[in-house]
């Protein structure tokens, strides 16, 4: 561990609650034959379509609860994107970028950049054009072991983009843990998800700051995740867990606490609070939706769609997929 100290702004008030006002509504789950769902999306069919930890892509009906696996990719399959024609692109953990076409065949996109590795991919959103866009979590750190990216505050996240010829750049490459990406509807941005930052960082594709970056939401009361951009044409995030006052304490202090703190049984390493919740925010950055419950049927939520005020979601941790909806 080679910890970087940072100094977390003060968490607001909102971390330290346990439900919104109004609450997320109940929640439904959808039994799956695989655990860990920790993306999901629709397909063009109104189907779910979500990754297990065992490598299964499955598609679920949401009204019936009949699930199919449509492919195992061998890997550790996490953030997904759907395509109206029926092709997925997957980021798998173990293989890379990869791509389901509606045939059912598997193709490798992207599995090395700048002739390394591709480590730990982990979402993606592709443009009417064909290009993609997909975030890599840490350049140090397994699934596993993800809480000691957080932790070291390693800043080895990255965003890419692919154009259609397969040619593959760095956008960013310094991320707090890069998580959700997601387009803007006119294709003048494309944000993702910094988790050890509690922010979403904006990058700029036109106009005048083209090439540039700034902060869409800074200072969120949760660690940020998985990201989409709802039927609503608001970007909802996930919020697996609140922030940790024990982190925030930690990450400005010597480097040395945390390497103890990482030699400790995981019981006693700071960890996820049960919850469920997500956020809604405009691309001003303005909160639209806050909406969160106890995590007592459901927790740590990493995946979500809105569609026509049905909110879909998924889990790293829980052997379901959730259906709630917008109150």
């Amino acid at each position: 561990m080679q910890p970087q100290r940072w100094t977390p702004p003060p968490a607001p008030a909102r971390a330290g609650q346990t439900r919104s006002v109004p609450p997320l509504p109940e929640v439904r789950r959808i039994e799956l034959p695989g655990a860990g769902p920790e993306d999901v999306v629709l397909s063009p069919d109104g189907r779910i379509v979500a990754g297990t930890d065992d490598g299964a892509i499955l598609s679920i009906d949401p009204a019936t609860g009949d699930v199919r696996e449509l492919v195992n990719t061998g890997g550790r399959p996490l953030g997904l994107h759907a395509d109206p024609d029926g092709r997925v692109l997957i980021c798998d953990f173990e293989r890379g970028l990869l791509e389901l076409d509606a045939e059912g065949t598997l193709t490798v996109l992207v599995d090395e950049v700048d002739g390394e590795r591709l480590r730990f991919a982990s979402n993606v959103v592709r443009d009417t054009d064909g290009t993609i866009y997909f975030s890599a979590s840490s350049s140090r750190y397994s699934l596993a072991e993800y809480m000691g990216d957080i932790l070291e505050h390693s800043g080895t996240g990255r965003l890419f983009r692919r154009d259609p010829s397969g040619s593959v750049e760095t956008l960013i490459d310094d991320l707090q843990f890069a998580n959700g990406v997601v387009l803007a509807p006119e294709r003048s941005c494309v944000l993702v998800a910094e988790t050890g930052g509690y922010r979403v960082t904006r990058y700029w594709l036109t106009g005048p700051k083209a090439g540039t970056r700034d902060r869409l939401i800074e200072n969120l009361p949760g660690f940020p995740d998985n990201m989409g951009l709802g039927s609503d044409g608001l970007v909802w995030i996930t919020l697996p867990s609140p922030r940790n006052p024990l982190l925030d304490r930690l990450l400005p202090l010597p480097g040395i606490l945390r390497r103890v703190v990482w030699t400790l049984p995981e019981w006693v390493q700071p960890k996820p609070a049960r919850t469920v919740w997500v956020m809604a925010v405009d691309f001003d950055g303005g909160v639209v939706h806050d909406l969160q419950v106890e995590g007592t049927d459901y927790s740590m939520v990493t995946g979500v769609v809105e569609q026509d005020g049905v909110l879909y979601l998924g889990s790293l941790t829980e052997s379901a997929v959730a259906v709630s909806r917008v109150p």
